[in-house]
């Protein structure tokens, strides 16, 4: 044991337990396996502590005291004080008086109560763990009483004892199952037999601590009785020679009666049923014997029956004498009267009991004391003692009376009789339940002791009851009212088969405990159903009906119709292979007693008698007990009953039987009735019957959709191709290519159009996986890997194209590949998309990308992230990045040559075509096709080819622009060019651009504008930080020419007061003469002109259409006005022609007009002009004039700059809100 501390958690002290041999035993090794050990710390004791032991020993511990012996062992003052089985629990109680005491109980059944004080037993209460079976007072040891329990232990009670009111010894070595008989020794003390529920019959010596000796010889079912008696040969011969005289008889569940020898039980036992036989010139089969009774004198024996029958035989040869044939139920017990101080003529009063209610008592006088020669046979009772309404189970002689007998019953009461008056003397009715055992107290003439199923035993006063006579049980008067109102049920319950009680109640199984005495098809007489009924004065507690133990002798209440058997109802009888011949045998008595004659007559009778065929007509069953063709002609008879019927399947066997067996399966095959066990036996009728039956039971089996049993039995009669065709047709697929792989060549057709057929099948119902499996299989990689990319997600792109890569389709590896990776790209996983590539060697060009793509995120975000404008000229350029990063990585540089020149992998690029940018396309989408730009940019500069280089960066800004991206293109100018100049490429590499062409100089004007577009921005919001503007700078993503002119029209709040530190960043850092491209601003405005009148054009359209379909009611003028005021020229629509609003509404005439003249002068500008533009020119005019405004101290603007720029206003700035804008600079 070990004690712990809560508090640290951990082991304070370990007690070992003390191995303490028990006196007068040797220590049983296998004991430690049993341990159950209990541990109580007493109330106001911290230092004491008491746990149980090995074999029901107490022990207190010392906690304070050290070594070895830190132990004091309970009730050492005298012996017997301690358990001897494992304590299973404890319990501390502090009286008034301060005396302390200890509860405790064990595996011995027995609560004892201990002093703490003194550590001695106060006193000890034995109590009982099942049905009290059997008692019996010892003839020799005055007041010992020993009792059998069902809880696999007997008890000796010492009962006259002065000190210990329950002077109780247990007795449970070898016993293993419930107790069920006991029978003390006649003469030698101390010796007590016993039987068990498991059939053991053994000895113990009750005053020694010897394990008890057992008989080899076992019954099979329950030990009923036991009774020691006078020996009958084989084992009387030598007695004389030092055997013992008396022998120990028993009777068990299977009717045998076993004599055994006391003193070699290791000997065989011998039935005495071959005595009987040999004695008395016993042919036929001897009734199983219930209870016997040996006469105190030993003289005779009285055998009870499983029949009723009681016989009596004259030892020792066993001659039968009478044969008492009054019971019609089988035996329970048997008692003869004792023969000391009472008159000779009661010394032959045999009592006997059984399963009907009515006890019988016989004289025997006469038959005993002269035998006759022949038996006798007895049918009329002594004395008859009724009043019981149960079956009796157990009686008693009194020892101090004359003719006085004591019985106990089912119906749970005891009843005390004077015999010779037939008179009811006293009945107790202590017990809840029925009784099972009694016995006479042998020292007090007025106490009886009882037994019975609520685990008691009792002891009462005859003189005390306040009853004399059993109860009446309702169900008896039920029934008897029953019976005068309905006379013939009495033989309509003898018909009944299994009223009787003929079903031995078993448990788990097994027989019951205490042995039922079974009774075999007895027929209910009246008087029998009146004993059959039970009381129902005798309730039964909850806990007892719910630990019922079964009993022996068995219930046999009636059955009503209402409360139907559920045994019955749950095993259903088989249908009758032969119901005419059956239906013959339930027929009148009297007709089944002329079947006999008539057929010893066919037997023994040369000629039948006249009119008798046996198997015809009313003789049909007579065809089982005559010859072959009487069976043949009853088959015939069955045959048509059974077709009438329907029951085809009885005919198949009855032709079986008679040896037809085509005609079976024939007859099978026709009703669809066929079965495995038919095919089976088919083989004997020859191979052509077999096939046929095959393939007729295969096609059963499809209409029962049985298609892998079907196809299983084809293979039988070796139709291989059939079975493959049956489960392909169905659908079974799986099972279809097993079996071909499993039986045909690997190069069989068949199997390929398996696999394409189940592939289909796969692909339709969404399993792509599967059918790529399949296509594989078929030898179709190609299939297989474009089935596997239908699901069009990664994972499955990944593993189309490494199928297909390992099956050699290059093409198709390298387009799953790249639809991987561009998905991949798309959500950011440039790792991911890089790896899926990195297996294609020829899809090097699209890796570049793809790092270029990275690269360009990355720096995109890190600049994001960063709140403030970079400032210039600290930082490498992005296409620097690029080309280190591909140096290292992939080994593309200028000297490259093969598939990783700069020349093969710019013409693989080119093929990659990206659509026209639009504002619908996400942002990660637009950057993926501006790296595509950017990615030509570096293949040019690496070939050396710096007028595509400059077009492909300028195709990279303006992708992001057009999409909408405003703020991403200018930090992307930025990256591009930290320098602001976009002539310098590399500083890194010294790369600086000269363009000698014309669309290459366009394309780095209109760059490096947007570049200056962007930084004059950057400048003028750093400027108005540091002012303190009202004005809020744009949102990143809007377009250039929207707020700004608005923003620069407010330039009132340029009035404040500047710092010397912000004049000295007032200057301009940059050339912005690049900014006011007169021929840009001229196409600008043409551009506006066209997108106006069209405007305009669109709504006249509209006004006329709706005019014309006569809609125009006074509602929808109102709804239209808006239309109507957008027709002309408003505030925010600025005029090429004139700077002042025409007073009337042009014609379409005019305005066509006018839009073929601007569309003229578009014509006419130059190609370069259009396809690269510039930021809007009279935007940059009005910043950089109020820019040159908010710092006159030191102006950021040169003079001419400001000239130009008005002129382009007064030229160009003709819209309204334009033109309301530059007013404060031109006047």
């Amino acid at each position: 044991m070990r004690i712990w501390s809560s508090a640290k958690g951990k082991s304070v002290m370990t007690l070992k337990l003390p191995y303490l041999k028990k006196r007068g035993s040797a220590v049983d090794p296998g004991v430690r396996e049993r341990l159950w050990l209990h541990v109580h710390w007493p109330k106001g004791r911290p230092t004491q502590l008491v746990s149980s032991c090995f074999g029901g020993e107490l022990v207190m511990w010392d906690l304070t005291r050290t070594g070895k012996q830190r132990w004091t062992l309970f009730g050492t003052s005298s012996e017997g004080q301690n358990h001897n089985r494992i304590v299973f629990n404890m319990s501390s109680v502090r009286l008034q008086d301060d005396r302390e005491l200890l509860i405790s109980t064990s595996m011995d059944r027995e609560i004892k109560c201990w002093d703490l004080a003194s550590l001695d037993c106060c006193w000890t209460l034995p109590t009982l763990g099942g049905f009290v079976y059997a008692l019996t007072f010892s003839p020799v040891g005055a007041g010992c009483l020993a009792l059998g329990v069902g809880d696999s232990m007997i008890r000796v009670w010492n009962t006259l004892t002065t000190q210990n009111q329950y002077d109780t010894r247990c007795f449970w070595q070898g016993i293993k199952s419930k107790v069920t008989a006991l029978a003390w020794h006649p003469t030698k003390e101390g010796s007590l037999s016993f039987g068990t529920d498991d059939g053991k019959v053994g000895i113990f010596e009750v005053f020694s601590n010897r394990p008890p000796q057992i008989s080899s010889s076992y019954h099979r079912k329950t030990v009923y009785t036991l009774a020691w008696g006078p020996a009958v040969p084989p084992m009387s011969f030598g007695a004389a020679g030092g055997k013992p005289a008396l022998s120990l008889y028993s009777c068990a569940g299977e009717g045998v009666i076993l004599q055994h020898d006391p003193s070699k039980l290791s000997g065989e036992a011998s039935d005495i049923d071959k005595l009987i036989r040999d004695t008395n010139d016993i042919k036929h089969k001897l009734s199983p014997h219930t209870d016997f009774s040996w006469k105190p004198d030993g003289k005779v024996v009285a055998i009870g029956n499983e029949d009723g029958c009681i016989e009596v035989y004259e030892a020792p040869g066993l001659k039968l004498l009478c044969s008492i044939q009054q019971h019609h139920k089988i035996i329970n017990t048997l008692r003869w009267h004792h023969d000391h101080d009472s008159p000779p003529e009661l010394h032959c009063l045999l009592a006997s009991g059984s399963s009907n209610a009515t006890v019988y008592v016989h004289d025997l006088r006469s038959i005993i004391e002269n035998p006759p020669e022949s038996p006798v046979v007895l049918t009329e009772p002594y004395r008859r003692l009724c009043g019981h309404t149960a079956k009796i189970t157990g009686m008693a002689w009194s020892p101090h009376h004359e003719a006085r007998l004591v019985t106990v019953s089912y119906d749970g009461t005891a009843q005390v009789w004077d015999v010779l008056q037939e008179a009811a003397v006293s009945n107790y009715r202590g017990h809840l339940g029925y009784l099972l055992c009694v016995d006479w107290s042998p020292d007090d003439p007025d106490v009886i002791w009882t037994g019975g199923k609520d685990f008691t035993l009792q002891e009462w006063k005859v003189s005390k009851q306040e009853f004399t006579k059993p109860p009446k049980g309702k169900k008896m008067v039920d029934l008897r009212e029953k019976m005068k109102t309905n006379p013939k049920q009495k033989r309509k319950n003898k018909k009944a088969p299994g009223a009787g009680g003929a079903a031995p109640p078993e448990t788990n199984g097994e027989p019951v405990a205490g042995g039922e005495k079974v009774a075999t098809g007895q027929e209910l007489s009246g008087e029998d159903e009146e004993d059959e009924v039970s009381s129902t004065n005798s309730p039964l507690p909850p806990s007892v009906s719910v630990t019922f133990e079964m009993q022996r002798k068995p219930v046999t209440a009636i059955k009503s119709k209402d409360k139907p058997d559920l045994n019955l109802l749950k095993k259903k009888k088989p249908r009758s292979m032969l119901p005419l011949s059956t239906s013959m045998d339930h027929r009148p008595k009297e007709d089944l007693l002329q079947d006999c004659i008539t057929l010893a007559s066919v037997r023994h009778s040369s000629a039948p008698p006249a009119g008798c065929v046996p198997g015809q007509g009313d003789h049909i069953h007579l065809g089982l007990f005559s010859d072959r063709q009487a069976l043949y002609r009853m088959f015939e008879a069955e045959e048509e009953a059974h077709v009438e019927a329907g029951h085809h399947d009885s005919v198949v066997y009855l032709r079986l039987w008679s040896g037809d067996l085509e005609g079976a399966l024939q007859l099978a095959t026709e009703k669809g009735e066929l079965s495995d066990h038919l095919l089976s036996i088919a083989p004997m009728a020859g191979f052509e019957v077999w096939r046929r039956t095959v393939e007729a039971f295969v096609k059963q089996l499809c209409l029962q959709e049985q298609y892998l049993k079907a196809a299983s039995h084809l293979l039988s009669i070796n139709q291989l191709y059939e079975a493959v065709d049956l489960l392909r047709s169905h659908k079974l697929h799986r099972e279809a290519i097993a079996l071909v792989k499993a039986r045909l060549p690997a190069d069989e057709p068949v199997l390929k159009e398996l696999y394409t057929c189940w592939a289909a099948t796969l692909e339709k119902d969404g399993h792509f996986s599967a059918a790529a499996k399949c296509f594989l299989a078929a030898g179709a990689s190609f299939d297989a890997a474009k089935v596997i990319a239908r699901k069009n997600d990664v994972p499955s792109l990944r593993t189309a194209a490494g199928l297909a890569r390992i099956s050699g389709e290059a093409a198709l590896a390298q387009s799953l590949a790249l639809r991987c990776a561009k998905d991949l790209a798309a959500a950011q996983d440039w790792i991911g998309a890089q790896e899926v590539l990195s297996s294609q060697e020829s899809l090097l060009v699209h890796r570049l990308h793809l790092c270029v793509a990275a690269l360009m995120t990355a720096m995109l975000a890190d600049s994001e992230a960063a709140a403030q404008p970079r400032a210039s000229g600290h930082h490498v350029s992005i296409q620097d990045q690029v080309r280190d990063a591909w140096e290292k990585q992939f080994g593309v540089s200028p000297d490259s040559a093969g598939h990783r020149s700069a020349g093969a992998l710019l013409q693989e690029l080119k093929s990659a075509e990206s659509p026209t940018p639009t504002a619908n396309i996400p942002l990660r989408q637009v950057q993926l096709y501006s790296s595509l730009h950017l990615t030509r940019a570096v293949l040019s500069w690496l070939l050396g080819d710096d007028g595509q280089l400059i077009k492909e960066l300028w195709q990279a800004v303006a992708w992001l622009r057009d999409a909408g991206h405003f703020g991403v293109s200018a930090e992307l100018c930025r990256l591009l060019f930290p320098d602001n100049d976009v002539s310098v490429c590399s500083r890194k590499h010294s790369k600086v651009l000269h363009h000698t062409e014309e669309e290459p100089e366009a394309a780095a004007k209109s760059l490096q504008a947007f570049v200056d577009y962007h930084h004059l921005y950057e400048h003028w919001w750093s400027n108005s930080i540091q002012i303190q503007s009202r004005s809020p700078p744009p949102a990143a993503d809007s377009g250039p020419g929207d707020e700004v002119e608005g923003k620069a029209a407010n330039g009132d709040a340029t009035e404040e007061s500047v710092s010397p530190e912000t004049q000295s960043r007032d200057k301009l850092d940059f050339d912005a003469s690049v900014l006011l491209s007169e021929q840009h601003a001229a196409c600008q405005a043409t551009q506006r002109s066209v997108s106006e009148i069209q405007q305009r054009l669109a709504a006249m359209v509209l006004k006329h259409s709706r005019a014309q379909g006569g809609q125009l009611d006074s509602g929808e003028k109102e709804a239209d006005a808006p239309t109507q005021i957008s027709a002309e020229p408003s505030e925010s629509q600025g005029s090429g022609d004139a700077g002042q609003r025409p007073e009337e509404q042009e014609t379409l005439l005019s305005l066509s007009t006018k839009m073929s003249e601007h569309q003229k002068r578009l014509v006419d500008l130059p190609d370069t002009i259009k396809m690269y533009p510039h930021p809007d020119v009279v935007e940059c005019c009005l910043v950089l004039l109020h820019l040159s405004k908010s710092s006159q101290s030191s102006p950021s603007v040169s003079e001419s700059l400001q000239q130009k720029a008005k002129d382009l206003l007064r030229k160009y700035g003709t819209d309204a809100s334009v033109f309301k804008a530059s007013q404060q600079f031109l006047t």
